[in-house]
């Protein structure tokens, strides 16, 4: 009897205006080879981000869509966030 514990990525996509790679990580045990249970986790990773820890495929999805455009159009918009989080943030304290 042999229980194996393994991970794969299992789905790669590209979602949203500013194209945000989604990745889905299978965790698979299995005992000689019959599958047992499988769970998943999820990450984002945002244009610009680093991605150096990332699956070599992970990696090549991001460098091909990750245009400067892109980076800049994300970062724009984080800052303008930021901004009106800030200016409610100022609004809501002089109540």
């Amino acid at each position: 009897m042999s229980i194996t514990k393994r991970t794969v990525e299992d789905k790669i996509e590209v979602i949203g205006d500013y194209k945000m790679v989604q990745i889905r990580t299978a965790t698979i045990i299995e005992e000689d080879g019959v599958e047992l249970t499988r769970s998943f986790h999820r990450h984002v990773l945002h244009p610009g981000q680093d991605i150096s820890e990332q699956s070599t495929e992970v990696q090549a999805i991001a460098n091909s869509i990750w245009t400067e455009e892109i980076i800049a159009a994300w970062e724009a918009n984080q800052q303008e966030q930021k901004a009106d989080i800030e200016s409610s943030d100022e609004s809501n304290s002089g109540e």
